[in-house]
């Protein structure tokens, strides 16, 4: 006997066809989500814009780029989050990027010159915020040899913890070009500056005299 018109059965399959073509749809959008992230966070990808090649190049003469390892860390590395919502942030905030990009804020050398602190501090601040978090997904205080660091390296690394800091602190010239400050700029306190400052001239001093003694 046929089954009559709205039978339950019939819902039935059109439930599951229903919920079966969505579920393959989430499936096929995240897929391609997740390729248009990898994507944008290719060194090809960061470095496409013309404002970029200053940078690029700064970049290339650093241990991030080529060292003895082989072991390299791109732009995403050190730019945007590993964690999902933290990167989606990001990949908003980069819309700023094209904007600024299109209007050619930074496309010759001299204007990236004259922008150049006011970029840098902005990315300092932001590491700092997340206590060096992408610098962190690298190196870790717990799996550093000490013993096999300076006496400068052995200090800082040493109390670095201990006093709150975190990379960005001491190593803000590591990929790029560490700007000049500019003429009457007040930095904020910090209450450990001293103590480094110290620490510093104590490791030079125990640098040469290691040096003079050998």
């Amino acid at each position: 006997m046929a089954q009559p018109t709205g039978s339950p059965r019939k819902k039935t399959f059109l439930i599951v066809g229903v919920v079966s073509i969505v579920f393959l749809a989430g499936i096929v959008f995240a897929g391609l989500f997740s390729a248009g992230l990898a994507h944008t966070n290719e060194m090809e990808f960061c470095t496409s814009c013309h404002s970029m090649q200053v940078p690029l190049a700064e970049y290339k003469e650093t241990l991030h780029y080529k060292n003895p390892s082989g072991v390299q860390a791109t732009c995403s590395d050190c730019h945007v989050p590993q964690q999902l919502g933290p990167k989606l942030v990001a990949k908003i905030m980069a819309a700023r990027d094209v904007y600024h990009e299109i209007l050619g804020t930074i496309d010759t050398p001299d204007k990236y010159e004259e922008h150049r602190w006011d970029m840098a501090t902005r990315v300092w601040a932001k590491m700092k915020s997340t206590n060096s978090r992408e610098c962190m997904n690298c190196h870790q205080f717990e799996n550093m040899d000490l013993a096999e660091q300076t006496r400068l390296g052995r200090s800082r690394h040493g109390g670095a913890q201990d006093k709150g800091q975190s990379c960005i602190d001491c190593h803000q010239g590591v990929a790029h070009t560490l700007p000049d400050e500019p003429e009457g700029y007040q930095a904020p306190e910090e209450p450990a500056t001293k103590d480094m400052e110290a620490e510093a001239k104590e490791g030079e001093d125990g640098g040469a005299a290691e040096a003079t003694s050998r």
